[in-house]
């Protein structure tokens, strides 16, 4: 009994902690900016994103294939 008093007072304290911390400390806001290289705003070539995505061994036992291993 002592050791379950002394765990709900160790819980007690930590919930009054982030309950004190989030009700009296206040974050300091600023404006942010950040730069984007334009090589990153081109648009991808329609090739490169039509190709479908490589399958992997559970895709494809996953896609109705008969399972051989049990």
């Amino acid at each position: 009994m002592r050791f379950v008093t002394v765990l709900t007072v160790l819980v007690a304290l930590g919930f009054a902690s982030v309950f004190a911390l989030a009700t009296f400390v206040s974050p300091r806001t600023r404006e942010m900016t950040v730069d984007i290289p334009s090589q990153r705003l081109k648009a991808q070539p329609v090739a490169a994103a039509a190709q479908p995505p490589a399958k992997t061994a559970g895709a494809e036992a996953g896609a109705g294939g008969a399972s051989t291993t049990r």
